[in-house]
């Protein structure tokens, strides 16, 4: 087939672009996942041993890599079934992963706060009880620019998602019942905050131009990882101007005092190179240690993405002795490994 360079990306037709990437993945790590035989946009671990384990599944629109299909895993999901960019799976698709990954402990839906991914998990998650499968659902909403506190249920998932993925996979893989693993993945999202900035737009393949314009000397506050509008467009600021403001607007709304421990993410929305998130998670962490309080296990690098879009998010997840814990707790997904004991 002849190669297209298509608005700058290599690809080839745009209408192949998710299952293009689902087949690189499963050809890159095929010891490590595979592709379900009746539905591929279904990725599964090829993890054994996980007889009464709960089983974490997940799901949203491509373009966010490496959410959701990075983190399949042992310590994570075991499943996962993407849309086409910034689309929502299938319902049908959805429902294929929950069977696939019962373990004969119930199966835990969680992903991100989006009305056709709540839609299309509800109505699988209906036919996966019809089958007699325990099923929880929950979903992650950490964006604090798409919703004021007080109506945080409103808010999207981003890339507090991660967090969420780590931290119930490893409650699931430390044998916990599914009323105990929703309980994690509830306490996950109450202490968890994110916020974001974009400096330049993204592409969808299928569209061929970008989702939203901005100027080369602003950037768009609180902009969502599918284009949405952001809260404000700034002047561009500073790296340790970007920390501060960010900071000050994810205490607000997640109040911490000194002798409090966090974990911090950094994250490339996709074309902020590593330097720069260094440079801002240098004026974090002073920031933070200014306020008494300690990091534990930063994640600083591309977690979740929105295609090429140049920007950042930032997000804060509250830790306490049983999350600490978790977090520390081995995992091991081709985007995403931790080998703390």
């Amino acid at each position: 087939m002849q190669l297209l360079f298509f608005k700058q990306a290599l690809i080839n037709a745009p209408e192949h672009f998710v299952q293009e990437t689902l087949q690189g993945i499963v050809a890159a790590y095929p010891d490590r996942l595979r592709l379900l035989d009746q539905n591929d946009r279904v990725l599964l671990s090829t993890e054994t041993g996980r007889d009464g384990k709960v089983g974490i599944v997940t799901g949203g629109g491509s373009g966010h890599l490496p959410v959701f299909l990075g983190y399949v895993g042992h310590g994570m999901a075991d499943g996962c079934t993407v849309g086409n960019v910034f689309a929502s799976p299938s319902y049908q698709a959805m429902a294929d992963t929950i069977r696939a990954c019962n373990f004969g402990a119930g199966v835990l839906c969680l992903y991100g706060n989006y009305g056709g991914d709540k839609m299309n998990f509800d109505q699988a998650c209906e036919d996966a009880e019809f089958d007699g499968i325990s099923v929880a659902s929950v979903r992650v909403c950490d964006d604090i620019a798409s919703a004021p506190r007080g109506q945080e249920s409103k808010r999207r998932g981003v890339a507090g998602l991660v967090y969420a993925y780590k931290l119930t996979g490893a409650a699931a893989a430390r044998r916990m019942s599914l009323s105990e693993v929703e309980r994690v993945a509830q306490k996950v999202i109450s202490n968890l905050r994110t916020i974001g900035v974009a400096l330049s737009p993204c592409i969808v393949p299928e569209v061929g131009k970008p989702t939203f314009t901005i100027g080369e000397d602003e950037m768009e506050i609180g902009m969502g990882i599918h284009g949405e509008p952001g809260i404000v467009v700034s002047r561009l600021l500073t790296a340790d101007e970007t920390a501060q403001m960010a900071l000050d607007r994810l205490l607000e709304d997640l109040p911490l005092t000194a002798g409090d421990e966090v974990s911090v993410m950094v994250n490339s929305l996709g074309a902020t190179p590593p330097e720069e998130l260094y440079i801002l998670y240098r004026a974090v962490a002073k920031i933070l240690r200014n306020r008494g309080i300690s990091i534990f296990m930063p994640h600083i690098g591309a977690y979740a993405t929105s295609m090429e879009m140049a920007g950042v998010s930032i997000t804060l997840c509250k830790l306490d002795a049983e999350l600490k814990m978790l977090l520390r707790d081995p995992a091991d997904t081709p985007f995403y490994t931790n080998h703390n004991k």
